[in-house]
């Protein structure tokens, strides 16, 4: 038997998603909670992965399970899963669908505060956007549905045979009163460090840094531009996954939360 399982987490602590050897994940803790439940080792296929300190608030993964259940997996979860990670449905699905593979689209959002704050720190990222030009920000972000190659802005382009992506949806919203921005990105598939590092060419595009032109040779000359750091992964989170067979809406309280005044 295959259960999806849709979740959501707090990244702030751990080393990403995908388990690794002598730190926590979030794959290595469920792995860990699900063999205190079975009393076996249960191997946790994830949708994706999120680095270090990301966050998501959808998220499916997948378990085979030799038997049907026979009692609430999901009550179990949350009881024995730590706070950060919380576990919305658990859905039988067919022996051969699989929650990475089968995924036809996926929705990030990147939140910014630009004035220090106690509340946003852990889920949203600090910069100065004193001199930020917010509609050549907007101009920038919308080019990127043009674009089909994405080399300029991959952390490790080896790791892939090609590095196209379909981007279906950029924008950038702002809440002026509150002081805080919104990207939003979906897209067919993602790059390694793809999404901040397009973040951090966003706000060098509205701080005059680079030019809409230096911007836009990153994508059609498929070179990035050199010593471009990450945005900070704190502001992060995978928000939304899409399958052909399966339509569920993100249950996390959280996310809408930081989207108050950013629509």
């Amino acid at each position: 038997m295959r259960y999806f399982i849709h979740l959501a987490y707090d990244g702030t602590n751990y080393r990403g998603w995908q388990f690794q050897p002598n730190v926590v994940s979030v794959q290595g803790t469920i792995e860990d909670r699900l063999k205190s439940i079975f009393k076996t080792d249960i191997t946790v296929f994830g949708c994706g992965r999120t680095d270090a300190g990301v966050h998501s608030s959808q998220y499916f993964i997948h378990i085979n399970l030799e038997e049907p259940l026979n009692f609430d997996l999901k009550f179990r979860l949350n009881k024995n899963l730590p706070e950060a990670i919380v576990v919305y449905d658990v859905i039988p699905m067919n022996d051969n669908q699989h929650v990475r593979f089968d995924a036809t689209m996926r929705t990030y959002d990147y939140f910014i505060h630009t004035e220090k704050d106690i509340i946003n720190s852990k889920f949203s990222s600090n910069y100065d956007v004193t001199a930020l030009d917010i509609d050549v920000v907007k101009k920038a972000a919308k080019m990127l549905t043009s674009f089909d190659d994405f080399i300029g802005v991959c952390k490790k382009p080896h790791l892939y045979k090609h590095t196209r992506c379909n981007v279906t949806h950029s924008e950038v919203f702002v809440d002026e009163k509150a002081k805080r921005l919104r990207f939003t990105i979906t897209a067919n598939r993602f790059l390694r460090g793809m999404i901040r590092l397009i973040v951090t060419n966003l706000l060098y595009v509205g701080k005059g840094k680079i030019s809409l032109e230096e911007f836009e040779k990153v994508f059609t000359n498929k070179v990035s531009i050199l010593d471009t750091p990450p945005a900070y992964p704190s502001g992060l989170f995978l928000s939304k996954v899409e399958y052909p067979y399966l339509k569920i809406e993100s249950k996390s309280g959280l996310l809408a939360g930081l989207k108050l005044g950013l629509q």
